[in-house]
């Protein structure tokens, strides 16, 4: 019985930017008994069918833009007599979707750390069963990853997982509800283990793949002050001091190191946050600014981001502190007008923001929007055979690019008015103006090169309706990939030891001795 770990997508690259970490988690889980798990991630090349044999096990983490290609490949599996394996947050969502779509033999939900070796035992004696519930894996019971089974020279940057959950409850975001609320930390400790591993193997830029790196707010700390009861400001205090610890130990790693991350906005309001993730190398995080005004921000529930002049000054606290961010917008909101695009690109500009991504509102599974688009929906169409609200069973090039009727816009508007926000943010001369921070002219080469490949994966190959420019888009990027990745990797550095580990003993922090 040959294990396979499949990461489905429509287009494949040839070089992928980051690490896709859940295939090599589920092999960490893997018992030796089982084998060595063959890892097949199509962002990089599909999968060669022929490879899956009779009594095999087919292992396919969808989410739900990958789940109808997650689903084909799981009947062609099936059909070539293997089990077949879902999991993943759109699996957790809809289990009986996968069976009926991908031929399922059994589904994973919520966390498949723990729950694996019980899905392989089942399907070694011929008997899988139909729900596997992972649930909710405690921080010291994550698995770390195996990334001894890296294929050589096809990603740029490695993906270490931190923490898991979210407090927050943003109307366009599944993760407070397929992950939770509460923040599930690992030991800082196995994390650094962790990235010294990556280190060893040549990568310096590592994405720390959390639901959200702050998970503990400076209102929040103020707010279980008031109570009464204390506990909560205990828990709180702990888990915001973990945090300090982790970013302590990452400023003790090699001075060559980066590292990116997801965060909400209220680290800027943080200086003694943002000063540690300064020193700690956290150069760049993801933010949801999502909307530039305030009745946007309403709508999507984040009260707790600023608009106009002061997002401005926030987004710019983050870049003051050497800390550059990849801004997250949403075009499609009910008080989006047509001057709104030409706003948001140019406070993006403004303040300062590295990165950017453009999106158009799409209602995902999960998400307190997407429950209110379809309990609302009436008379709704068919494409293909299949209602829209279940978007993600449509083939991709028929699939729409708006899913709502805008009250100023028609969809067509509302796709061009963002991919020419996409368009001028990513103009070469701005580009260069935004890779001025950068001492180097390799450093701004490469700044160039990764604006200009994100760019191409992910506005061209998702937003653009026809399908002759999308496989251009994906020609570029699979070249500009190959030639990005050189400037992001680094030699292997075999010889590198963990540096002190600490812990405490009556409040006081002592270090430990190296390990080699």
């Amino acid at each position: 019985m040959r294990i396979h770990l499949v990461n489905p997508s429509d287009v494949s690259f040839g070089t992928a930017v980051i690490t896709p970490r859940w295939q090599y988690v589920l092999a960490a889980a893997t018992p030796a008994r089982h084998g060595t798990p063959l890892l097949v991630d199509e962002t990089l090349e599909p999968l060669d069918e022929d490879s899956v044999q009779p009594g095999d096990v087919v292992g396919i983490g969808i989410h739900t833009g990958n789940a109808l290609r997650g689903y084909r490949i799981g009947q062609a599996a099936r059909a070539r007599g293997a089990f077949v394996i879902f999991g993943g947050t759109h699996a957790t969502l809809f289990p009986d979707e996968a069976r009926e779509h991908g031929a399922a033999h059994a589904v994973v939900t919520g966390d498949g750390d723990l729950v694996w070796s019980a899905v392989l035992d089942d399907c070694d004696r011929g008997a899988p069963q139909p729900l596997y519930a992972g649930g909710r894996v405690d921080g010291e019971s994550f698995y770390p990853a195996r990334w001894d089974l890296l294929p050589a020279g096809r990603y740029m940057w490695a993906s270490v997982q931190t923490v898991r959950g979210c407090p927050k409850h943003c109307s366009f975001c599944s993760v407070w509800r397929t992950d939770g609320q509460k923040p599930r930390q690992r030991d800082v400790n196995l994390v650094v283990r962790e990235i010294v591993q990556l280190r060893r193997l040549g990568f310096r830029f590592i994405v720390l793949a959390d639901d959200n790196f702050y998970p503990v707010t400076l209102a929040d700390l103020a707010a279980a002050d008031r109570r009464a009861d204390k506990s909560q400001l205990v828990t709180l205090t702990r888990i915001r001091q973990e945090r300090f610890e982790l970013m302590e130990r990452l400023a003790q790693l090699p001075d060559d190191m980066v590292f990116y991350t997801q965060i909400t906005m209220e680290a800027a309001e943080d200086p003694a946050f943002l000063a540690a993730m300064r020193r700690g190398r956290v150069r760049g995080a993801l933010v949801g600014v999502e909307s530039v005004t305030p009745e946007g921000l309403k709508a999507v529930f984040k009260n707790f981001n600023e608009a106009g002049e002061d997002l401005v000054t926030r987004l710019r606290a983050f870049r003051d502190a050497d800390v550059h961010v990849l801004g997250s917008f949403i075009f499609g909101l009910s008080s989006d007008t047509p001057d709104t695009f030409a706003a948001t690109a140019d406070l993006a500009q403004r303040a300062g923001i590295s990165f950017a991504q453009f999106v158009m509102l799409q209602p995902l599974p999960g998400t307190i929007d997407f429950a209110k688009w379809e309990r609302d929906a009436t008379d709704v169409p068919a494409i293909d055979g299949v209602p829209l609200t279940r978007y993600w069973l449509i083939p991709p090039e028929h699939r729409p690019r708006v899913y709502s009727p805008h009250p100023r816009m028609t969809a067509e508007e509302l796709r061009s008015r963002t991919q020419d926000v996409w368009d001028r943010f990513y103009s070469l001369n701005l580009v260069w103006q935004r890779s001025g921070f950068l001492k180097s002219l390799r450093s701004r080469v490469a700044f160039v090169l990764i604006s200009k490949l994100y760019r191409q994966m992910y506005a061209n190959t998702g937003i653009a309706t026809d399908s002759a420019r999308i496989q251009r888009s994906a020609r570029r990027a699979r070249w500009l990939a190959r030639w990005a990745r050189r400037l992001f990797v680094s030699a292997p550095m075999p010889a590198l030891r963990e540096p002190r580990t600490v812990t405490r003993v009556a409040g006081k922090r002592i270090p430990v001795a190296l390990i080699p």
